[in-house]
Order: structure tokens, then sequence, then C-alpha cells
């Protein structure tokens, strides 16, 4: 298992892989580089001080979409597609739907990058200083999603708009400066990949 996610036979549904120290510092840097990047959570506060999570569900998101091309990509506009100029209809509807899901699309996904970090302050290295990281079917769903968000924001940050940009990645020299992003960018892609074959068996 090692390097790639196999079914966890102590845990019906469930997911686990072997990390080394190297894997497990370079994972877990780079979620909460994707955390800092999503932002803290915008959640009203009641009379207590408290977050209300009924005001929460009622409180208007964004209508425009972010200036960074990263936060761009992972909250895309719903209308109009990549590249399209949407008209003045289309661009009023996207504003709206934007108002009313990217605050629930942001927790989620701060809630999925948490849940990756926490797994991974949760696991005791052995010896050698990794550790076998075994996930729930739950925590596999969140781990999926941020995987998935993490290999957004490094292809937009690497200009990889599809499949044919991705394979330049690896006629990389190993002076180009991106070249570390390149390889976590292909390794989180394998990483992904292999987790969802785990849940698919």
């Amino acid at each position: 298992m090692p390097g790639l996610f196999e079914p966890a036979p102590a845990v019906p549904g469930g997911a686990a892989v072997a990390l080394d120290e190297i894997e497990i510092s370079i994972l877990r840097s780079l979620t909460v580089q994707l955390l800092e990047l999503i932002g803290p959570g915008g959640e009203p506060a009641g009379d207590d001080g408290e977050a209300d999570p009924l005001a929460a569900l009622l409180a208007d998101g964004p209508t425009e979409p972010p200036a960074d091309p990263a936060l761009a990509r992972l909250f895309p506009d719903a209308y109009g597609g990549p590249g399209a100029e949407p008209d003045e209809r289309a661009r009023a509807a996207a504003a709206e739907f934007r108002r009313y899901t990217e605050n629930d699309l942001r927790a989620r996904k701060r809630e999925d990058g948490l849940a990756v970090v926490r797994a991974l302050d949760a696991l005791t290295p052995g010896g050698d200083g990794g550790a076998v990281l075994t996930l729930a079917p739950e925590q596999s769903r969140q781990w999926l999603g941020a995987l998935n968000d993490l290999r957004l924001a490094l292809g937009v940050r690497l200009e990889i708009a599809d499949d044919k940009d991705g394979d330049r990645l690896y006629a990389l020299a190993d002076d180009d400066p991106r070249k570390p992003m390149a390889m976590a960018y292909l390794w989180l892609g394998a990483l992904q990949e292999s987790l969802v074959e785990t849940l698919m068996r």
C-alpha cells in the first residue's frame, strides 16, 4: 500500500494509505495553504457572540466571482463556463446563484480541508517517521473533495487547462522552479485516483 490508497480491511468501505514523514508534511502544508486561500468562515454571530447556524444559513454570499484565479476555479460561475462571455441575463443569474450557494460551498471546502489536517495530525508515526492513514467512508469523501480542490488550485498556478497541459509537467527540467509544484500536482492526482478506485471496489 505504499503511497496509494487501498481498501482498509478493518474498516468496511474505508481506505488506507501508507505515508512517509515527508508526504505527511507536504500534504499537511498544502492543505493549510488551501484553507488560507479559501479563508476563514464568515458565519454571523448571535447575540451571545457564538456562531448562529440559522443566521449563517440565511446570510447572503458574494455576488461577484473571486479575483484570485485559483479561487475563481474553486468557486466558478454557474453560468457561462470558462472563457465564455455571458450576456447580462447570464451574469445576473450567476450572481444570484453565487449569492445563495457560495457561503455553503466555502464552508464545505473548509470542512474537507480541516478533515485532512485533523486526520494527518492524529497519525502516530512509526520508527521511520511514516504512518498508515485509515479513513472511514465519510472521511474518504472529505479527502476526495480536498484532494480535488488542491489539484484545481495547483493546476491554476501551473496554468494547466487540459490533460495535454498536464502531460508537459513530466518534461519539466529539474531546475525549473515549477518542478516541486508539478510533482505535488501529479502525486495528488495519483492519490485521488487510487482513492476513487478503492471506494468503487
